[in-house]
């Protein structure tokens, strides 16, 4: 009876081939199977490396039937490599349901080092590194986006979006409307010919896209909030689960934290604890 396998997450480019690792390249070489975000971007990526492997779909619409059949595999005694389109898999990505998965079947799990346009893009912003929280792709959804905004209106540390070249305009005005014109930088094509990064206000991110057109997917990065005023006065404006993260992200207890916002919303300790219970 053979050993159960093993799951290895293998970031792939994010734009350009040579950012891949050796360990990724050979353990690639060493797998029983890959399962790729899209096999038909994949393949290309393993004929430039020579690389002959079979190659498994495995993708926000497929997840959850194929997710039991990769494990499944792997309980069998097969290694596989999980890789998506570009960057870590699992990083907004279906990667996470599937890691989750093999966790939960008691498979070993290892992560190799690799490109992530997340933190590429904070490094060049040229804004505070110490700090910072990923929210990833926001709701595409008016209300649902708006408030996802609010909900970040008062981090002090800075935030990492992710967007498309479809939506970045929009965005932008909602960010405006939303944070105010705070600093951000917006980064594209990272890593490829043609890789910018925008330094500058939100206002002047706007009338940039008021006058070319938006091309690449976008790493966003902004500034976080540093007006007291709002951070003392209008935290009524987020939700009382945001308020409650706000206190928690500063090392705050969650008992100190239901406390503190229960005051300065002047409303009752109980229905703070409800919200708590979730965090």
């Amino acid at each position: 009876m053979r050993d159960i396998g093993k799951l290895y997450i293998c970031p792939t480019p994010i734009g350009n081939l040579e950012d891949i690792t050796l360990r990724v390249l050979n353990t690639l070489k060493e797998v029983d199977l890959i399962a790729a975000e899209d096999t038909r971007h994949t393949i290309k990526l393993l004929n430039h490396f020579q690389i002959k492997k079979p190659l498994t779909s495995y993708h926000e619409h497929n997840k959850r039937e194929k997710g039991e059949v990769i494990i499944q595999k792997i309980l069998n005694g097969e290694s596989i490599a999980l890789v998506s389109d570009a960057g870590m898999p699992g990083i907004s990505d279906p990667g996470e349901d599937l890691i989750k998965l093999a966790i939960e079947n008691n498979i070993e799990v290892t992560a190799l080092p690799g490109a992530t346009a997340s933190i590429l893009a904070l490094v060049l912003s040229g804004l505070p590194t110490g700090k910072f929280v990923f929210e990833g792709f926001l709701p595409s959804k008016g209300k649902e986006r708006r408030e996802a905004l609010l909900n970040i209106k008062l981090e002090r540390r800075t935030i990492i979006l992710y967007e498309s070249p479809y939506r970045i305009k929009a965005l932008l005005d909602l960010m405006l409307e939303v944070l105010g014109d705070r600093n951000i930088a917006l980064c594209r094509e990272l890593t490829k010919k043609y890789e910018e990064v925008f330094r500058g206000s939100v206002k002047e991110a706007i009338d940039k896209y008021n006058e070319e057109e938006p091309k690449g997917e976008f790493v966003v990065i902004i500034q976080g909030n540093s007006k007291e005023e709002d951070i003392e006065e209008k935290e009524w404006e987020i939700s009382i689960k945001a308020h409650l993260n706000m206190y928690i992200n500063e090392g705050m207890s969650k008992k100190d934290a239901v406390k503190k916002v229960a005051e300065e919303r002047g409303i009752a300790k109980n229905e703070v604890y409800k919200e708590s219970i979730e965090i």
